[in-house]
């Protein structure tokens, strides 16, 4: 976890990995951790004693592989386009959690009608050929008024920094959201035509 260190001050993980423990399915990534991080791996193995499901996905296999219930081999630098497949199957199959994707997500929030999704070419709205970068001022949640003037088309700093950037559209007031998911510019309909595709 080395970009924690430098993102956070701090290298540790985002969760404890006691909490593994009682989860009811693991799905290791790019990482041998049975011998890597041999004292953190004791924790899905405490799972999969308790009936967790252990699924390694990786390249390489490995003891982290021998270990798992599971071991789905892919070819080095497929890891997004199998991720995607994983993500397209849970919105398809409505295998997630409906109340918390709504509750504490942003997938009801509406995007701005400026948002372009991605054309045949895999690019979204705001690249500019020359450049070969994105202008993200059109990237934005509804209604929420950002100067991404100050940010002046680049993406060396953060979006909505400097003069102008605001979180909501009023303060006090929520951003645009539909609660049912159906909304075409809802985040959750450009996530599922996204990786439709």
């Amino acid at each position: 976890m080395p970009g924690l260190g430098i993102t956070y001050g701090r290298g540790g993980a985002t969760t404890t990995l006691q909490d593994l423990q009682n989860s009811d399915c693991i799905l290791i990534e790019g990482s041998n951790m049975a011998e890597a991080h041999p004292v953190g791996f004791r924790h899905p193995m405490i799972a999969k004693r308790k009936g967790a499901k252990l699924i390694h996905v990786d390249p390489r296999f490995t003891r982290t592989s021998a270990l798992c219930d599971i071991y789905a081999p892919i070819r080095p630098g497929t890891d997004i386009a199998f991720l995607g497949g994983l993500i397209n199957y849970v919105i398809q199959n409505e295998r997630y959690f409906r109340e918390y994707v709504v509750h504490y997500t942003n997938a009801a929030t509406l995007v701005t009608r400026e948002f372009e999704e991605a054309d045949a070419s895999g690019l979204f709205s705001g690249w500019d050929e020359e450049s070969r970068q994105y202008d993200p001022s059109s990237w934005r949640y509804e209604g929420t008024p950002i100067d991404y003037a100050s940010v002046g088309g680049s993406q060396e700093r953060l979006i909505g920094e400097g003069a102008g950037g605001e979180s909501a559209p009023n303060e006090g007031e929520p951003r645009p959201t539909d609660p049912t998911l159906e909304h075409e510019r809802c985040v959750f309909q450009l996530l599922k035509r996204h990786f439709a595709k």
